[in-house]
């Protein structure tokens, strides 16, 4: 590797840096800060190094930014806690002045440093520590396992080469093929015939994911042949050097994770949780609900199953997280990451088990008791709901897809799913609504799905408008509707045109789900989604949590809602 020569040509020349502190004080007196960086401007360190052997580094998670945020950082702060509870000296990596993890009296030692190869281990040579933990920061460190191994570095917790054996696509699947454990069709593939061969084996829709991507950018669904050509044109260079992975994509199933701590290869901990949304929704973007309220007990029964399987074929020492697709009762493994994912706050909180903290005592290789309570003793609910920042962003489509889009989240607790769910979705922003709310339901599928949601928004008294095919449908269905025109529609027979509605305050509400790619559905679609964003019109463009949230606001009422600290739900 080109970042391993360099380095060794950079030593050859003696050119090695100095750890300096950064003077707080303007040099007026001087300054002993927990403040360290790496440089080559200077021929002495300011620090004195012990040698003994008895420090370990965590590697922070990064720069925040969509796909890698606070999540990981309360991961990495947990280890530390649990690094300086046990006597051993904490030594933190990271470069974000935003986190808690770089507060100056959070560890022993604190390097505002790039994570890169070279910066980290010009300060495992400095530091020589007994080990170094790279699986609570997140994707970043992670993807340093298999570098720092190669200089015999000792990582803390699973092996590098397991870590790349869940991290190589080709690996795992033949891992999760040799264990006979399902999982979505899938290929690499360099030349479009390739990838119009395996279409016609297997069917649209297909996931379509370019390489060498961070937190599903550029991927996307396709459904026809005209979406594939369009997002593989703009998206993806299809060549030798850049495969393209196409998987067959699991319309209507279910999305689980499972977040578990391993010892040896043996679970000891572990949650299941599971999306509101149909998998196609990005596990950053998705409302994710603990424990889980509408699976199958045989579906989390297989899960269970198949992370144990997975745990003892990757040897894993620590933490780690498992996505699966289900329907009926049939599971898929849709990937495995060995390091701490951003759902492990939540169900750590939710479950009371500090998972972190566990899978830390794991990777310094201390006694850990298998907890004695797990996700079906639990007498509350609780709801990640994420936050987005579409009015930030102009122009932007505010769809959800298998890229993320969020840019926060929000836990609640409730003392059942509706409760839960409507602190969450008032929490992120949202508004109940107070009369008008605007349908457009997208496909035939998704209009059945909401047909229920929509009686009840009848029978509530709320008053319904919808686009073309919307009010078709749900006045074939006995349900009381206004029709609205879509934006390139011509005005006929004085009915209200949804854009003016909008505009006017005259609705409450939007539920707009595309139905499929075509420029004129996106189009009309994106002009409404965009419109409710930039008049701040609380927006869903999901049926599934539509309904949940419609659900949960007809069936609630807020001054029934107990506002609870979070040690009073037992």
């Amino acid at each position: 590797m080109a970042v391993h020569v360099i380095r060794s040509l950079r030593k050859s020349y003696g050119s090695l840096p100095v750890v300096k502190q950064i003077d707080t004080l303007a040099a007026e007196y001087s300054a002993q800060t927990n403040y360290l960086y790496v440089t080559y401007a200077g021929v002495k360190s300011d620090i004195t190094f012990e040698n003994d052997h008895r420090s370990i580094i965590v590697l922070g998670s990064g720069a925040y930014r969509i796909g890698s945020s606070v999540e990981f950082d309360w991961c990495g702060v947990q280890a530390l806690n649990t690094i300086r509870k046990e006597g051993w000296r904490s030594v933190m990596i990271n470069y974000n002045p935003e986190t808690v993890s770089t507060d100056y009296d959070m560890c022993d030692r604190l390097y505002f440093d790039e994570l890169t190869f070279e910066r980290v281990m010009d300060i495992i040579e400095m530091e020589q520590p007994h080990g170094v933990i790279v699986s609570t920061g997140g994707q970043i460190p992670n993807n340093l396992a298999m570098h720092l191994d190669a200089q015999n570095v000792p990582i803390l917790g699973t092996a590098a080469k397991d870590i790349d054996n869940a991290e190589d696509r080709a690996k795992f699947s033949q891992m999760l093929t040799n264990n006979g454990i399902n999982q979505p069709e899938w290929s690499a593939l360099t030349s479009m015939e390739d990838i119009d061969n395996f279409i016609e084996r297997v069917g649209f829709p297909v996931l379509v994911r370019p390489s060498y991507v961070l937190s599903g950018a550029a991927m996307n669904v396709c459904s026809n042949e005209d979406e594939l050509k369009r997002f593989l044109q703009l998206a993806a260079n299809v060549s030798e050097d850049h495969p393209v992975v196409v998987s067959k994509f699991i319309e209507h199933a279910k999305e689980i994770e499972m977040d578990a701590v391993a010892k040896n290869g043996e679970v000891i901990a572990y949650a299941i949780s599971e999306h509101i949304e149909f998998a196609g929704v990005h596990s950053g973007d998705a409302t994710i609900q603990f424990p889980p309220q509408k699976l199958y007990v045989e579906t989390v029964r297989r899960v269970k199953r198949v992370g144990r399987q997975i745990a003892k074929e990757l040897h894993i020492n620590g933490p780690f997280n498992i996505q699966f697709m289900a329907r009926d009762n049939d599971i898929l493994v849709i990937e495995c990451n060995l390091r701490a994912s951003r759902s492990f706050p939540f169900v750590s909180k939710v479950l009371k088990i500090n998972l972190i903290e566990l899978a830390t005592r794991v990777m310094l290789g201390l006694p850990v008791e298998k907890p004695h309570k797990n996700l079906f003793d639990l007498d509350y609910v609780g709801i990640k709901a994420s936050q987005f920042s579409f009015n930030r962003l102009q122009k932007a489509d505010p769809v959800l897809g298998v890229d993320m889009s969020s840019t926060g989240e929000v836990g609640c607790l409730g003392d059942d799913t509706s409760t839960a769910l409507l602190k969450s979705m008032l929490s992120v922003g949202h508004r109940i609504p107070a009369k008008n709310i605007l349908l457009s339901t997208g496909s035939a599928k998704q209009k059945v799905d909401l047909l229920d949601a929509a009686q009840m928004l009848v029978k509530h008294g709320y008053k319904l408008y919808a686009t073309g095919g919307s009010s078709k449908f749900l006045t074939e269905n006995g349900i009381e509707n206004t029709r609205v025109l879509w934006p390139s529609e011509e005005a006929e027979g004085g009915a209200p045109k949804a854009l003016e509605m909008l505009h006017n305050h005259e609705i409450d509400m939007v539920v707009n789900i595309p139905k499929n790619l075509t420029s004129s559905e996106l189009s009309n679609g994106y002009k409404i989604r965009r419109a409710a964003i930039d008049l701040n019109v609380p927006l869903i463009t999901n049926s599934r949590l539509a309904s949940a949230f419609i659900y949960a606001f007809c069936t609630t009422k807020l001054e029934d809602i107990d506002i609870k600290a979070w040690g009073e739900y037992k």
